[in-house]
């Protein structure tokens, strides 16, 4: 995954006040979390929205690596985002936080899946369904993939593509149960007289030509076919 460039400033001021005016001046307020030999930091910047949602926006989206510098000075920091707060209402980013990476380190991050081919399962009418489109993983920075890309054209009605069945990829450590976790399934089409009966189901409906319970035992009488003469007895209230 190629390294995205960004640069940000230091910030000074604290507290919602100064958070509002950055904001309201095109900037988002953030902190770089930093851990070096053995202690950690973390600075607080500010960075224009404008120049991170182009950070973003490439193959590596927000789990891309990024060389970040401060004030344009010194070396570069190799940053990932590890968290970005959006605004409920408006929807776009009201902070950030970066977190400093060792490139010779492996990091947990997320991958997108991408699944590839015509399955034959659809060609002859079943549905593709992918249940899974991201997965955790440990891998070197430096060796991030852009995503994951699975074949599925050999999947038939009612058959699944499993992250098991699926190459090893070089590099990559899955963070999930490669048996438990679907990638992608065919399912059959659903027919309209399938259709029709789930909807009269769901209405409290009868199939077409079926007739209700009273209506099937209309003409009978109660107690017809028992012995001639013989009478039912209601019991008394007192048994």
């Amino acid at each position: 995954m190629a390294d995205v460039k960004l640069e940000v400033r230091s910030r000074d001021g604290r507290g919602g006040k100064d958070a509002r005016a950055l904001r309201a001046g095109g900037e988002i307020p953030g902190v770089i979390y930093t851990s070096q030999s053995g202690s950690s930091g973390a600075t607080a910047i500010r960075v224009g929205a404008r120049d991170l949602r182009t950070a973003v926006s490439g193959p590596g989206g927000t789990h891309a690596i990024i060389d970040l510098k401060v004030d344009g000075a010194g070396k570069a920091h190799s940053v990932i985002i590890k968290d970005m707060q959006l605004d409920p209402v408006r929807d776009r980013v009201i902070h950030v936080d970066f977190h400093e990476v060792r490139l010779d380190q492996p990091i947990n991050t997320v991958v997108v899946v991408h699944v590839e081919g015509q399955p034959h399962g659809v060609s002859m009418g079943g549905i593709l369904s992918q249940p899974t489109h991201e997965l955790n993983i440990s891998v070197l920075p430096t060796a991030i993939p852009e995503e994951i890309v699975v074949d599925v054209s050999a999947l038939e009605i009612g058959g699944s593509l499993r992250l098991a069945d699926v190459p090893p990829v070089e590099g990559v450590t899955f963070l999930v149960d490669p048996d438990g976790t679907v990638l992608a399934t065919i399912t059959a089409p659903i027919s309209e007289e399938e259709l029709e009966e789930a909807a009269a189901e769901v209405a409290g409906e009868l199939p077409e030509g079926e007739e209700p319970a009273e209506e099937a035992a209309e003409g009978e009488e109660p107690g017809e076919g028992e012995g001639e003469g013989e009478s039912v007895q209601e019991p008394s209230g007192d048994e």
